[in-house]
């Protein structure tokens, strides 16, 4: 059962996957929880305080109630999961929610007491599953590119066996993408497979909303439909934030911030916002559109629903590069709100099987590494 707290700090996404941990995997069942506003208001107030190491042990105690509070929204989560579908569970994925990712610093901390969960649920758990992708000089981001290669090689088997190149595009608090192979391909030493992190996803805009309405993000993107995008203020941020560096780096939301909006009205704000997160978006897309003549994008995560940035990035895609097709993946059947908690119900089965999670060529890792740490408290 994988499950996986976002950085839209809503709630938890929970998944159960049955898998052998390489190309075959099925859905049992994907299921959200939502957090009350309470939960919800300390998270974020505790993401606006950590900016840097040293804050994480100023606020500690702070942290340490915040986190036994996750925990134990998550085992309540799970206990009622058990309790009412029945399927067998023999392991959970357990992400945690991340309050602080320094990948120069190797430094990353999620909130989520893996011990505390495996004695409330009497299940084994697998989390911190970035550490030791640090230690082997990764940067412990992005984790879901093997189970994205999976997912492609399930769903895409028509695409590719084609001349066509299947990328996925998760806009989630921050957008990554994974450029993925024919499973047959994927040998050891996993050299084929490639990811990175790109740019914003729903970071900036909503933050925006966050801090100048009292709703919690762009439903649709029908704030930003309905302002103008000051072109002005756009072009000097696409100036003086130029992503193109970072492609080597993994990012955190605390990377962007969106002070060079201030002073704007609520809808041109989430406007000017969503066109600097589509354009960085859109620089990426075409920076990484591979070698094949066709490029697929499957777009999953959080992002795929505002309307908006989706129309601004496939209307950019469009005048420069023509024959890359972009597309949700609920065109090819896959729930896109519950891929990242499956990714880790998958990760936690390739972490017990001594399987790697991170490779040279999604993380930085020095060799292909595998999982978190695995515990048994009951």
């Amino acid at each position: 059962l994988g499950l996986m707290s976002g950085t839209s700090m809503d709630g938890v996404d929970a998944s159960i996957i049955n898998s052998d941990g390489n190309r075959d995997y099925s859905i049992k069942l994907n299921k959200y929880f939502e957090y009350g506003d309470e939960l919800r208001q300390k998270l974020i107030n505790i993401r606006s305080k950590i900016f840097m190491v040293d804050h994480l042990k100023a606020y500690s105690n702070e942290i340490k109630d915040l986190e036994r509070e996750i925990t134990l929204f998550h085992a309540n989560s799970v206990n009622e999961i058990l309790d009412t579908s029945k399927i067998e569970v023999d392991l959970l994925g357990f992400h945690g929610h991340t309050i602080f990712h320094d990948s120069k610093k190797k430094i990353t901390k999620q909130l989520g007491d893996g011990k505390l969960l495996s004695q409330l649920t009497k299940k084994m758990v697998v989390y911190d599953f970035r550490q030791n992708d640090l230690k082997n000089g990764g940067q412990g981001a992005p984790l879901a590119p093997i189970f994205h290669n999976a997912m492609a090689n399930k769903f895409l088997k028509k695409e590719l066996n084609e001349s066509c190149s299947v990328n996925i595009l998760n806009i989630g608090g921050i957008s990554n993408i994974t450029q993925t192979v024919k499973w047959d391909e994927l040998s050891i030493p996993y050299q084929t497979i490639k990811a990175c992190d790109i740019a914003p996803g729903n970071c900036l805009i909503d933050e925006w909303v966050r801090k100048n309405s009292k709703n919690k993000y762009d439903n649709d993107g029908e704030l930003a439909s309905i302002g103008k995008t000051d072109d002005l203020i756009l072009n000097q941020a696409l100036e003086n934030f130029n992503i193109d560096s970072y492609y080597e780096e993994s990012l955190d939301t605390n990377d962007f911030d969106i002070s060079f909006a201030k002073g704007l009205s609520l809808e041109n704000g989430a406007s000017t916002l969503t066109d600097f997160t589509a354009t960085q978006i859109t620089k990426a897309l075409v920076y990484f559109r591979g070698s094949s003549e066709n490029t697929i994008w499957l777009v999953c995560g959080g992002g795929r629903k505002n309307k908006y940035l989706m129309k601004s990035i496939t209307s950019q895609v469009a005048e420069v590069f023509k024959k890359m097709i972009i597309l949700p993946v609920e065109k090819f059947g896959i729930d896109g709100d519950f891929v990242e908690s499956q990714a880790f119900g998958y990760l936690a089965i390739r972490s017990i099987l001594n399987l790697p999670i991170s490779f040279p060529t999604t993380t930085k890792c020095k060799e292909p590494t595998t999982g978190g740490i695995l515990v048994k408290n009951f």
